[in-house]
């Protein structure tokens, strides 16, 4: 290579590297005494550490200040630290966790005007906070200064090390007081700020639960940070009350389902949703259930046309108030179950799109219907219950579910009519089947005469009542006959 060339090549290579050197220089030249920095470690010696500033100068810091509480260095090249600038020099730039040892009036001076944290031992309790020792000088802070939450344990901070910002210093150096409180402040802002930065909808994030609300359940997802998870959102099964689900203090994991954030006031409020963690079980409903299946559930709410009954995890079907029962007329479903109650159903019909299961608790007792020709005749003497008394007759229930008319005219025509029409709902009486039409699930009834006083004794509770005069007659009618007799 000529020298013109390699003189060219050169005052290239001198021209890139002053101009990297005039980039660093202008990237951090506003470094100064105070800063806090995020730097990378380029090399660990044995005494000292030195990191990469972002200008042309590097950092150092003492290595016992990064040292653990073994004594271990926990860092490695390469890793990021964020330490304080103590001081600034054409040749050097030392950083530090924070000022600590002994150190002049004019180190506190500097920490104090700047906002640098000095490291200090609480020494002992005194009246309204701490004595704590900086740099071989007392210093005082307050109660309400040494944390964020309220201090009831004060032994429990005696002889540790914390780093404090000085908030007073006067008499030359004879009066400092000092605040944790504030420097965890100024740390937590700026974690939180990082934090909403961050985060974003469908994030996934573990927080604990803080309170709980009529409509659901607050989430602290950083410190000062809360979500919120509506009842909707705590489970694909119906929730009524959080407390159901959740309690204070339980650590949970949380989807992030929207952010809402006001520029305004600055305030962001975050939905959360604890469901949508785990899939949709509607969209396997077709694949676990099927028409005709017998399965087990629990009832989940009552309403004016059925119950609600829940067969899986946030899948609920409905037994129509026609589907409760073949064996009792069902005015509402409470005839029939009650929420919290388990419930055997079977499936009628499933539309997955639309969300809806049709089950019936009917079904699975069976049709006593089905088996009305093989235990009744025509002709046959029974017994049964008043059911309903109507104008045009009474029904009488013969057994569950199984239900005969007695019209009025077979009534008309019984000898025993005077008693019959006394009788009331839940009152025994004899009946005859008359014609039976099981597919039409009807049953005409006739009225079981009596042979004597004391089979209507037996079927009517009304007999001790006053029956008018015709009653009377026929009763004397009777004493006289037994007496003859």
């Amino acid at each position: 290579m000529s020298d013109k060339l390699k003189g060219e090549k050169g005052k290239e290579e001198k021209s890139f590297s002053e101009l990297l050197d005039s980039y660093r220089v202008d990237r951090r030249e506003d470094i100064k005494v105070g800063d806090k920095l995020k730097g990378e470690i380029i090399s660990i010696g044995r005494d000292t550490v030195f990191v990469d500033t972002g200008a042309k100068i590097d950092g150092v810091i003492d290595k016992d200040e990064l040292l653990d509480a073994r004594g271990e260095m926990p860092f490695k090249n390469g890793d990021v630290v964020e330490l304080y600038v103590v001081s600034v020099t054409d040749s050097e730039i030392r950083l530090a966790k924070a000022m600590s040892g002994i150190g002049g009036l004019s180190m506190l001076l500097d920490a104090f005007e700047v906002g640098i944290p000095v490291q200090g031992k609480v020494k002992e309790p005194c009246k309204g906070g701490f004595r704590v020792e900086v740099m071989n000088r007392r210093a005082f802070c307050p109660l309400g200064q040494m944390d964020l939450q309220f201090v009831e344990n004060l032994d429990e901070y005696v002889g540790k090390d914390y780093a404090f910002l000085i908030t007073q210093l006067e008499e030359q150096g004879k009066n400092i007081v000092l605040s944790r409180r504030e420097l965890l402040e100024r740390e937590l802002r700026k974690g939180r700020d990082e934090f909403l930065e961050g985060i974003a909808v469908g994030a996934e994030v573990d927080g604990k639960v803080t309170r709980l609300m009529p409509f659901g359940a607050f989430v602290e997802l950083f410190p000062g940070i809360e979500g919120m998870v509506h009842l909707s959102e705590l489970s694909w099964s119906r929730v009524e009350k959080a407390e159901d689900v959740l309690q204070p203090g339980d650590s949970v994991t949380v989807k992030v389902i929207g952010i809402d954030r006001d520029e305004a006031s600055g305030q962001v409020k975050i939905g959360l949703s604890i469901r949508e963690l785990t899939a949709d079980p509607w969209e396997s409903v077709g694949e676990r259930f099927h028409e005709g299946d017998e399965t087990t559930g629990k009832v989940t709410r009552c309403v004016r046309f059925g119950a609600f009954v829940e067969i899986a995890s946030g899948v609920e079907g409905l037994v129509h108030i026609s589907e409760m029962s073949y064996r009792q007329r069902v005015v509402k479903a409470e005839d029939v179950v009650q929420p919290g109650d388990t419930v055997h159903v079977i499936v009628k019909e499933i539309d997955a799109e639309a969300r809806r299961i049709s089950l019936s608790i009917r079904d699975v007792e069976g049709d006593p219907w089905m088996e009305v020709e093989q235990k009744y005749q025509v002709g046959q003497s029974v017994e049964g219950t008043v059911e309903k008394k109507e104008q045009f007759g009474y029904f009488v229930n013969l057994e569950p579910g199984i239900t005969g008319l007695l019209p009025k005219s077979k009534i008309r025509a019984s000898r025993e009519a005077g008693r019959i029409e006394n009788l009331k709902e839940g009152d025994r009486i004899p009946v005859i089947l008359e014609e039976i039409r099981p597919h039409e699930r009807k049953i005409t009834l006739a009225a079981g005469d009596s042979r004597d006083e004391r089979d209507w004794q037996r079927f009517a509770k009304t007999a001790e009542k006053p029956m008018g005069t015709l009653g009377e007659k026929l009763q004397q009618a009777l004493k006289s006959k037994k007496k003859k007799t």
